[in-house]
């Protein structure tokens, strides 16, 4: 790969590559220009033409926008983002599930997303990064306890006032996390105070809903479209516990369909894998949760929690369903540890508590899920974090193009790109990314089809996918051959060009 240097003021040249460009039109063979950090040319160029620049040749491999990952954890002050730009992300999105990756440090205010912000592009990430504002963390940050059910009319005017802040300093939208503490204490008054908010700044709002039980979905799916008010509604994770078969999806599908001709037209996302992975909080009962005191929980409702884990856990697919990914027991399975240590798996539970670790749980149906992934307007998104516990952080997108584009042919590589691309951009509102257009930023991936695979497994979760051999964010070579160590990420704020740039 010779010339894959910084391209710097003499530009980069991309020549003789098969253009998949992220709109969904057919492949192409072209030559594409970099010139800093933006593409300034597309079509054949001369080789005279390419005097004075670095040249990389494309051989007829696919060239196409670097992917979009619309729902990633992590902090980029913390960790390199190295498993995602592996697998062709050039962009990840933070913020998720009502969480948030404020820093608190010297000089700034505790839990300040905008002091988070500011710190993460002073920092240079190796990939940009985008954030959300999420609704646990405004809670807290405007004083509102954990268990309240009601807020004042004061409270949700801080709470109002905080997410101004934060979208103000480019915070791309809201996410809730209606399945965790505090978000699932939340009721319609207060989530429905802050959708107009998130309109008034073009947002989005995301939701890990309150729901994904296959009898529960639509309600969750109802109760986001009517929070989110007049500001676009987007459904994380997409998924079915306890569906079957592909029918199941395709009615799943049809009603969100349904919902699309309502003004705020709600969108998705999905992973191409049969496993979730959260903490075993969700388990247990709301009355077993913070803020209430477990201990004191289990010394006076002991026998009605074993009784709600039991039936739990056999609605779940049993303790063989469920591998630890944290905690004391990673990488075993709730069955193996209750075997090992002699006793029924519920007691297992009920020492490690709800905060007792994350885990795998292996409560979906193929057929299903892969018939989700499919759908146009769902995007392709990993809800992974660098160092994580599921293959998902670094495989979701090999896994994506390697197996449903170029070995199975499920879905044609062009639609396979837009979905992990120009889909996402436009539900994020990203308006100079996710397509290889002149103008664009430079965030481009250069891959054989053939040849991409995702190597990580719930045994080595974060083995870095093949396939991809260079990456480019902002015009400069992130992941590759001679790449190494170079940070050429940016935070990304939204309605305007990153800070710097």
């Amino acid at each position: 790969m010779a010339g894959a240097g910084d391209a710097g003021d003499a530009g980069l040249l991309l020549r003789d590559v098969r253009l998949v460009d992220g709109s969904g039109a057919p492949a192409r063979a072209t030559d594409v220009l970099v010139r800093g950090d933006a593409i300034a040319g597309i079509g054949q160029i001369p080789a005279r033409g390419a005097h004075g620049l670095r040249v990389v040749e494309g051989g007829g491999r696919v060239l196409a926008p670097g992917f979009i990952d619309l729902h990633t954890h992590g902090d980029p002050l913390e960790s390199a983002f190295t498993p995602f730009l592996a697998m062709g992300v050039t962009t990840v999105v933070l913020g998720q599930d009502g969480g948030s990756p404020a820093l608190a440090g010297a000089g700034r205010e505790a839990g300040s997303l905008p002091a988070w912000m500011g710190a993460v592009a002073a920092a240079t990430p190796d990939i940009n990064i985008a954030t959300l504002s999420g609704h646990g963390a405004l809670r807290r940050r405007a004083g509102i306890d954990d268990g309240t059910r009601r807020p004042s009319d004061a409270e949700l005017e801080r709470l109002q006032a905080v997410l101004e802040a934060d979208l103000r300093a480019g915070a791309f939208g809201l996410s809730t996390g209606l399945e965790y503490v505090p978000g699932r204490y939340a009721e319609m008054r207060e989530l429905a105070a802050l959708g107009p908010v998130v309109a008034r700044f073009d947002g989005v709002a995301m939701s890990h809903m309150r729901s994904e039980d296959a009898d529960d979905v639509r309600a969750s799916i109802r109760e986001l479209v009517e929070a989110a008010g007049p500001a676009r509604a987007h459904v994380s994770h997409l998924k079915m516990v306890y569906g079957q078969g592909e029918a199941a999806a395709v009615e799943l599908l049809a009603f969100l369909q349904g919902l699309r001709g309502r003004g705020n037209s709600p969108t998705a996302d999905a992973y191409p894998y049969e496993a979730s992975y959260t903490g075993i909080a969700i388990l247990f009962p709301e009355w077993a949760l913070p803020p209430n005191d477990y201990a004191a929980v289990v010394a006076a409702r002991g026998d009605a929690l074993r009784a709600h884990l039991q039936a739990r856990m056999a609605k779940r697919n049993g303790p063989g369903a469920l591998l630890f990914g944290t905690g004391p027991h990673a990488g075993r399975r709730l069955d193996q540890v209750a075997e090992a240590e002699g006793r029924p798996f519920v007691e297992v539970l009920v020492e490690l508590g709800p905060g007792g670790g994350q885990a795998a749980h292996f409560v979906m149906d193929r057929a299903l899920q892969d018939r989700l992934l499919l759908e146009p307007f769902v995007a392709i998104a990993s809800d992974g974090s660098p160092g994580g516990s599921h293959p998902r952080g670094a495989g979701t997108f090999a896994k994506w193009i390697g197996e449903f584009a170029a070995a199975d042919a499920r879905v044609p590589l062009e639609e396979a790109v837009r979905k992990a691309t120009s889909l996402p951009a436009s539900i994020l509102g990203l308006r100079d990314r996710g397509l290889v257009r002149i103008g664009a930023k430079a965030d481009l991936v250069l891959f054989d089809p053939g040849r991409v695979q995702a190597r990580a497994d719930y045994i080595d979760p974060t083995a870095l996918a093949e396939g991809f051999d260079l990456v480019l964010v902002n015009g400069r070579p992130a992941f590759g051959a001679g790449t190494a160590g170079v940070r050429a990420g940016r935070l990304l704020r939204r309605g305007h060009q990153v800070a710097g740039a």
